[in-house]
């Protein structure tokens, strides 16, 4: 789970913004190894249920009063992972906002050494072929521009961009981890095939990760000395979408899948999501790394 490399970073207390099915997941781990943990849920029925499971947990509607949000317990705790999503299919488009507001706040409280950005690889959106953390995005594409400002949001958190003279900035680190399609307990991809509706772009390459890589990745970032970054948390699992969920329908014992016949030829080239950067960099080796036999396991 953990990066191989030892270090010798004291992390006491954790904040997650946003605590769903891999914040939940996250926040026991952490509790399991003795971080203190409190976690934000955006109503109150579903801070009861963390509650319930024993998980320090708070309500945390977004956006807010900036005023209001600086006081919220979360903004003292020594790292924070924002783990909110962008709800695009909801039409929502206040997702960079949202953060911006979540970075100011742990700005004015002075407790925050650490941000993580659960970011995703739909940034990526609009090209093709190879693409890491150091390919230039294209901001026109659907969905891109929105999750670009909220990156930068979170890498300005971080001290070298900062141009203020203070001790505690001395402390500013700020991580973006771009999560690819995320599989694992009760995510298995067959069950995203009994309603029986049509997949588009059979073609395309799956880019994945496991619900316990992803942890795996954010427990490395929150050991790293890595002074900040960009990283993209996805298996080397490449198989095509039409392969992989034709595999998935059988580990099922569902029907076969259906796909639009007018995406079935595509002229450019297949998007693969490069791991190598955060292989390297973080010394991390992927649990589940072969997603097409993981299928079987569901785990």
């Amino acid at each position: 789970m953990m990066s191989n490399e030892v270090s010798t970073k004291v992390i006491a207390s954790v904040g997650i913004v946003g605590c769903g099915w891999l914040g939940s997941a996250l926040a026991h781990q952490l509790k399991a190894q003795g971080v203190a943990v409190l976690a934000t849920r955006s109503n109150i029925e579903n801070t009861e249920q963390l509650k319930s499971q024993g998980v320090d947990t708070a309500v945390l509607c977004l956006p807010a009063d900036q005023a209001l949000l600086n006081s919220h317990p979360i903004f003292k705790q020594q790292c924070l992972v924002i783990a909110i999503t962008p709800q695009f299919r909801q039409g929502r488009v206040d997702y960079a906002e949202k953060v911006k507001q979540l970075v100011e706040s742990a700005k004015a409280g002075n407790c925050v050494e650490q941000i993580i950005l659960l970011s995703s690889s739909a940034i990526y959106n609009g090209l093709s072929g190879q693409v890491d953390e150091g390919i230039e995005l294209d901001l026109s594409a659907d969905k891109v521009s929105v999750l670009n400002d909220a990156e930068q949001a979170v890498l300005n958190f971080n001290v070298n961009s900062d141009i203020e003279s203070n001790a505690n900035l001395a402390k500013r680190i700020a991580y973006v981890l771009r999560l690819s399609g995320l599989v694992g307990p009760n995510r298995h991809p067959g069950k995203f095939l009994l309603n029986g509706r049509m997949l588009k772009s059979p073609q395309a390459i799956v880019n994945l990760i496991h619900q316990h890589d992803a942890i795996g990745l954010i427990h490395a970032l929150l050991q790293s000395d890595i002074q900040g970054g960009i990283f993209n948390g996805v298996s080397s699992t490449q198989v095509t979408k039409k392969q992989y969920y034709q595999a998935a329908a059988i580990a099922l014992q569902l029907p076969a899948p259906s796909f639009e016949e007018s995406n079935l030829a595509s002229a450019s080239e297949p998007k693969i999501v490069s791991a190598t950067k955060t292989r390297s960099e973080l010394n991390y080796s992927f649990v589940y790394d072969d997603l097409l036999n993981w299928l079987d396991q569901d785990e």
